[in-house]
C-alpha cells in the first residue's frame, strides 16, 4: 500500500502474540495484492477491466466496495472510489485494512491493548496500561518535528486518528467534482472517531470540501471530531474536540 504499518500490542502470551502478528502482516500483504491498482494482476485491476465481477472476487472486495459507497452517500460525495473516471479504492482500503489488523490482533487471548499505524493513520484499542491510555501526537503541517495537538484515547475502548493533508505526499487528494487535485485553503485535516476505516474517510472529504464546509459537515457526524489547519496557521475544531484532548 506504499506506506509503513507499525505495531503496538500489551498483553497477551508472547507466542500467540506472534502468530497473531504474522497472520496480521499477512493479510496486509493480501489486502496490497487483492486492492492495488498498481499491479495489472490484481482483482480490482481486473475488476475495473471487466475481466472479473464482483461476485468472482474475494468477498474483501465487495466488503470494500459496500464501505466505499456508504462514504460516497455519507460525504454527498466528497469521498469517491472513482479517479479518472476508473475504480479506485485506495481510499478506503488502508484505513479498513489497518482497523481489521488491529481487531485480530485485540483478539488474541490476554492482549489488553493494540495500537496499529498505517502511514500515521491510528487505530487504538484498549489500553496499554491500567489507568493510563493511548495518546497520539497529531504532526504539525506547518512546523516539521512539532506537533499540533495530542489526542488521548481517555475513557474509551476504540479510537482512531486520522490525517489526511498535504504535507507528506504534496497535493494528492482529488477534489471528485473535477477529477483534480483538490484546491482549499487547507493543509491538513485530522478526523477523531471510533474506526479507522470512518476516520480516514472523512478526513480525505472533509480537506477536499475547504475549512469552511469540512468543519460544518464535520460537526454533523455523530462521534467524530475534528482539527483542521489553514495554509494561513488558522486552526478550526469542532466543538467536542476539547474533551479528546491531553
Amino acid at each position: 500500500m506504499g506506506t509503513v504499518f507499525s505495531f503496538d500490542v500489551r498483553g497477551g502470551e508472547p507466542g500467540a502474540v506472534q502468530a497473531a502478528l504474522e497472520e496480521a502482516i499477512a493479510g496486509l500483504h493480501r489486502v496490497n495484492e487483492v486492492f492495488s491498482t498498481y499491479r495489472d494482476d490484481s482483482q480490482v485491476s481486473r475488476l475495473a477491466r471487466g475481466e472479473l465481477t464482483v461476485e468472482q472476487c474475494a468477498p474483501e472486495v465487495a466488503e470494500v466496495l459496500e464501505l466505499g459507497a456508504e462514504a460516497e452517500r455519507v460525504s454527498d460525495g466528497w469521498f469517491s472510489m472513482r479517479y479518472e473516471g476508473q475504480l479506485d479504492p485506495t481510499g478506503i482500503v488502508k484505513g479498513w485494512a489497518a482497523e481489521r489488523a488491529a481487531r485480530r490482533l485485540a483478539a488474541t487471548p490476554g492482549v489488553h491493548g493494540v495500537s496499529m499505524n498505517g502511514g500515521g493513520d491510528v487505530q487504538l484499542l484498549g489500553s496499554p496500561e491500567q489507568h493510563r491510555p493511548w495518546r497520539v501526537g497529531v504532526a504539525d503541517p506547518l512546523r516539521p518535528g512539532g506537533l499540533a495537538a495530542v489526542v488521548s484515547a481517555a475513557g474509551a475502548d476504540e479510537l482512531a486518528v486520522a490525517t489526511s493533508g498535504t504535507a507528506e505526499r504534496g497535493a494528492h487528494i482529488v477534489d471528485p467534482r473535477t477529477g483534480r487535485s483538490a484546491v482549499t485553503d487547507l493543509v491538513a485535516v485530522t478526523v477523531v472517531a471510533p474506526k479507522l476505516t470512518w476516520a480516514d474517510c472523512w478526513a480525505t472529504a472533509a480537506f477536499a470540501m475547504g475549512s469552511g464546509q469540512g468543519l460544518r459537515w464535520l460537526e454533523s457526524l455523530p462521534d467524530v471530531e475534528a482539527l483542521l489547519i489553514t495554509a494561513g496557521d488558522e486552526v478550526r475544531c469542532t466543538g467536542g474536540l476539547a474533551a479528546r484532548l491531553g
